[in-house]
């Protein structure tokens, strides 16, 4: 059994919105971006075990052991101190796994399991556990059935991709931008390898889903409907189009601020896009 390990944030026993069926998610520590929408923060690094937050623990479940932060999960109280003391958007509350560890919990899932997706974070940051894994669960007899599905910012490269394509079943992809300028500033990076791993993986029959978050006065989707709408019927009919309304729940810094998209908004920018020929787009089934 290969003894390769992962850095997991967070494992969620059962989702119906990360891929077809019904899900396992493991959420992978550490991510390539830094989007300013992030949600999820405390997800971006990995933890340099500086130590501070040790200190600021009111029921001292972090410790230094060995030169490293520690967590006791029996004494956290899940009061999130740590992540908000933390200057580098990691968590020490986080689990080391290796493969085998981690299909034993998948395995006591499999029966109410349709299969399972790598999240993040940035998923592909830890590529070799993806891909020892889902080998893994290929070869497992009670574990075989279930589909392996990445959820990717896109920023892996075309070699990354390779590796993994003849072991994962589908991907989501996150298309923040459009313009290379506007990517830019809402990620830190340009897009230009997120629109070659869309084509790549259209191209290799990996492609599940596209994802577009809407985020009012910051996105350039509605600028750009038209390149964006000939992406998208490029692509095989049967890959979906999600459109994400963007809300300010668990994001800090500016976006803070910013406005959340409203259901018309959303209805509108899903017109443009079918005005133009695009099909199979799905819409967010709530509003907060």
């Amino acid at each position: 059994m290969n003894n390769r390990c992962a850095t997991i944030n967070k494992i969620l026993p059962f989702s119906c919105v990360d891929g077809p069926g019904n899900r396992l998610v493991l959420f992978l520590q550490g991510c390539n971006l830094r989007c300013l929408n992030c949600h999820n923060p405390y997800t971006m690094a990995l933890c340099n075990h500086c130590g501070d937050c040790v200190i600021t623990c009111p029921y001292s479940a972090l410790s230094i052991n060995d030169d490293k932060v520690s967590w006791q999960a029996d004494l956290c109280q899940q009061c999130d101190t740590c992540l908000q003391t933390c200057t580098i958007n990691a968590s020490p509350m986080t689990y080391q796994y290796n493969i085998e560890q981690t299909l034993n919990i998948i395995e006591k899932h499999r029966i109410f399991l349709t299969g399972i997706t790598v999240s993040g974070g940035e998923a592909t940051q830890q590529l070799p556990f993806i891909k020892a894994l889902f080998t893994a669960i290929k070869q497992h007899p009670l574990l075989q059935h279930l589909t392996c599905f990445i959820d990717s910012n896109g920023y892996l490269s075309q070699t990354g991709w390779y590796k993994i394509l003849d072991v994962m079943d589908g991907a989501m992809i996150d298309l923040k931008a459009w313009s290379p300028e506007r990517s830019r500033v809402l990620t830190g990076k340009n897009n230009q390898q997120v629109l070659e791993t869309i084509s790549l993986l259209a191209t290799y029959n990996k492609l599940y889903e596209v994802r577009l978050l809407y985020i009012p006065e910051q996105t350039d989707y509605l600028e750009y409907i038209d390149p964006l709408s000939k992406l998208l019927i490029s692509l095989p009919k049967r890959v979906r189009i999600k459109i994400n309304a963007f809300q300010t729940h668990g994001v800090t810094g500016s976006a803070d601020q910013w406005q959340s998209a409203k259901k018309q908004q959303i209805d509108t920018f899903a017109e443009q896009l079918m005005k133009r020929g695009v099909n199979n787009i799905h819409l967010p089934s709530i509003y907060l």
